[in-house]
């Protein structure tokens, strides 16, 4: 494995934080306990890492920050690079048995990949006395404990906290100077959605002379998971949450699944009108996700994109567009809907993460892992892991205060600069509510945007809110579900596509609902209420 190898892999979503006050960066233990077990200045041990980083992130080689914390825990890591193909490398890799020392990345090794290949990862529950850093945060989150903690009580992969993000990852987006451009008011349901689309496709919506280069509407291909087509079902009252990437939400403490519900059928049926009538990007199902961004960023000052779903307008649309942007509150179904509009509610898996970085029980120097991933865990260096090195991304105030920094480069958007500078929001952290720490821009602004959202996101997190992230399944239990899923999605992907481009999701609903319970969604959901019913008598 190299050092630095430059590869490629897909990511989510971006973004930020904020904080109360310390005077010591937040760190709440003592410098001995801190650094405990650090280097002492002998010859440094040599690990091996594998981490599934984004796209954009430059080499770990060049970030400053790791460097440190490799120093300071008197390691010195052997790094391989994974920007693509993650789940597929990783499974040939874990049939090998032929490990890295640390797996490190957003939930790199999942709670099926423990049931599945037991024995080949090290339980971390008798080492942590070696990584207060990480014990502080168990005692004072005690919720970080729960996600790691497995059934029979094991710890194998530890999570992040990051906290201050705000409580949904999608927000709606519509060009307002387009809106103002052809006279047309803020749509507030579906119907005036397709009419201020339609309008938006005929009339030279961005005024640059040809009418045929817009695209009304966008987003990037598939069914669930963040900026997607589904929060339109809020519009029918269905709260998704943590994106509902596999269809599963709570309504009224039942479990249920919209891919099979027929609100989303109704859905699908108005997004087949839209595909019709040309105003959906028709490369939607074949663009990737740099594809989705790029065309949303125009040409100049000429936007592409009128209506579309994403993190942040900077993010979305580039520096210069996002102004005639405006973040919308969610679309009814109808004028005559009189229900709740609700949207995704993705609290937990915006400030939480589950299996961030994980060791092999192959791992010859077990101490040395420990230390390095104690320093992660520390104060100051975990606010690097998130936003990039301390100079250059970060200012140290010198009063025990510290401030995000703008993108070194005017013409990159905050979100991108974090991306590209550091393991981000992928990257295992404990960003402690003490530590004071000023946001930069784009974390300003997501919570301005977020605010036509406030109203809708006031959901019943008892009764509303799948907890996904604090639920442990058995293996058996993990198996069924992890086969079971698989075949459910490819059967909702492949028909979600060829409804909404060629139509037909009516007549062909029945036998679809049939084939998705053959394919074990009802067992799933029979799992899922079990051990929903069972969390939530313990709280």
């Amino acid at each position: 494995m190299k050092k630095a190898l430059k590869l490629v892999l897909t990511a989510c979503l971006c973004t930020a934080l904020i904080a109360g006050c310390s005077n010591n960066g937040g760190n709440q233990q003592s410098p001995e306990a801190g650094n405990a077990g650090g280097n002492t200045g002998g010859a440094k041990v040599k690990l091996t890492a594998i981490i599934a980083k984004h796209p954009l992130t430059k080499p770990l080689a060049e970030m400053e920050w790791l460097q440190k914390a490799e120093d300071a825990a008197g390691v010195d890591i052997e790094w391989q690079e994974i920007t693509a193909d993650w789940g597929q490398k990783k499974g040939t890799m874990l049939a090998s048995g032929d490990t890295p020392d640390l797996f490190v990345g957003a939930n790199v090794i999942t709670d099926a990949d423990f049931a599945q290949f037991q024995g080949l990862f090290q339980d971390l529950t008798g080492l942590l006395d070696q990584a207060p850093n990480v014990q502080e945060m168990f005692t004072s989150k005690p919720e970080t404990k729960i996600i790691a903690t497995q059934p029979d009580g094991k710890i194998y992969g530890l999570p992040k906290y990051q906290r201050f993000w705000p409580a949904s990852a999608t927000r709606q987006y519509i060009n307002q100077t387009w809106l103002d451009n052809l006279g047309l008011a803020m749509p507030t349901n579906w119907d005036e959605l397709y009419n201020v689309l339609v309008a938006f496709k005929e009339k030279d919506a961005n005024g640059n002379g040809d009418p045929n280069d817009e695209i009304p509407m966008d987003w990037p291909g598939g069914i669930g998971g963040f900026f997607n087509p589904a929060v339109l079902l809020g519009g029918l009252g269905i709260t998704l949450s943590d994106g509902s990437g596999q269809g599963y939400f709570v309504e009224d403490g039942k479990v249920k699944n919209f891919l099979t519900d027929e609100r989303y059928e109704k859905m699908v049926v108005f997004l087949n009108k839209l595909y019709k009538a040309g105003l959906i990007n028709p490369e939607v199902f074949t663009h990737d996700y740099s594809k989705f961004q790029s065309v949303a960023r125009g040409e100049g000052d000429k936007a592409k994109v009128g209506f579309t779903w994403g993190w942040v307008a900077s993010d979305r649309f580039g520096e210069q567009l996002a102004p005639q942007y405006t973040s919308m509150s969610p679309l009814k179904e109808s004028a005559g809907f009189s229900g709740k509009l609700s949207w995704s509610y993705d609290f937990s898996t915006l400030n939480y993460g589950v299996n961030h970085i994980v060791m092999s029980a192959k791992t010859k120097n077990k101490e040395a892992a420990m230390r390095f991933i104690n320093e992660l865990y520390k104060q100051e260096v975990s606010m690097q892991v998130l936003f990039g090195s301390l100079g250059t991304n970060i200012k140290d105030n010198g009063d025990g205060s510290y401030s995000v920094l703008p993108p070194a480069d005017s013409k990159m958007d905050p979100g991108t600069w974090k991306w590209t500078s550091t393991w981000a929001d992928s990257g295992p952290m404990y960003i402690a509510d003490s530590l004071n720490l000023t946001l930069g821009k784009d974390m300003q602004e997501v919570l301005v945007q977020s605010e036509p959202l406030k109203d809708a996101l006031s959901v019943d997190t008892e009764k509303d809110v799948f907890p996904g992230m604090f639920i442990k399944y058995t293996t058996a239990d993990n198996n069924a579900m992890s086969l079971s899923n698989t075949n459910v999605m490819n059967l909702a992907n492949t028909n979600f596509a060829k409804w909404v481009t060629k139509g037909g999701v009516e007549a062909q609903w029945d036998e679809y609902v049939k084939q998705s319970k053959k394919a074990g969604l009802d067992q799933n959901i029979e799992i899922m209420q079990k051990y929903y019913d069972e969390y939530m008598s313990k709280k």
